[in-house]
């Protein structure tokens, strides 16, 4: 397995409680990756519509037990707890949907509905503008996912960077379509496939 890989964490548009899970999850991850060592680094948080709730998050992880986190946590996590929101609300099973990319899974999404724009970058405080345009802004027409980059010095390392950082957005975009549409089947009350998560939490949701 490579030694760095993403993860994505996705409630599916499920309701708060399971925003709450992903945020927490996500506190998990990371402390488990601070014991094995691995540098992490949370690349996007989507934030929930209650406060402390994440609707997804990605984060990078590298070294060398990367796959010690992604046995553990890929696939679907069944958080078991009372919902800290609807008292009365007899649901007492939420879920989150895990999914690890590597680079090299990366880079087999068709390149032809990508497109490039480059734009005048600045610096700290928008201070000594660029005069130049090394930014450059990376589109994913079928999405419509867009990321920008002005990190790097030149445009070529800011396309590289641009290019890594959509493709994780655009494999993690495509993965919370399939949580979401497992959320709408258990909203539906159909016998869905996170029936069989990898992993089950008892704790409270609030603490």
């Amino acid at each position: 397995m490579s030694n760095k890989i993403y993860l994505q964490i996705t409630s599916g548009r499920g309701p708060a409680e399971c925003c709450r899970a992903v945020a927490l999850i996500l506190e998990k991850i990371l402390r488990q990756a601070k014991e094995l060592k691995l540098e992490a680094e949370v690349l996007e948080r989507e934030q929930g519509e209650i406060n402390r709730t994440l609707f997804s998050a990605i984060v990078s992880l590298e070294g060398n037990k990367c796959e010690d986190i992604v046995e553990e946590w890929e696939g679907t996590i069944q958080w078991t707890a009372q919902s800290p929101y609807r008292i009365y609300h007899k649901r007492k099973n939420w879920f989150v949907g895990i999914k690890s990319f590597t680079p090299t899974e990366l880079s087999d999404i068709d390149a032809k509905y990508i497109t490039y724009q480059t734009l005048r970058s600045s610096g700290a405080g928008g201070q000594h503008v660029n005069k130049t345009e090394t930014a450059v802004r990376v589109i994913h027409a079928p999405s419509g996912l867009s990321v920008t980059a002005s990190d790097q010095r030149s445009q070529h390392q800011n396309k590289k960077l641009a290019t890594e950082r959509l493709l994780i957005k655009l494999s993690a975009w495509n993965e919370e379509q399939s949580v979401q549409k497992a959320q709408e089947n258990w909203d539906n009350h159909n016998n869905l496939e996170r029936g069989n998560p990898v992993k089950v939490i008892n704790e409270p949701l609030m603490k």
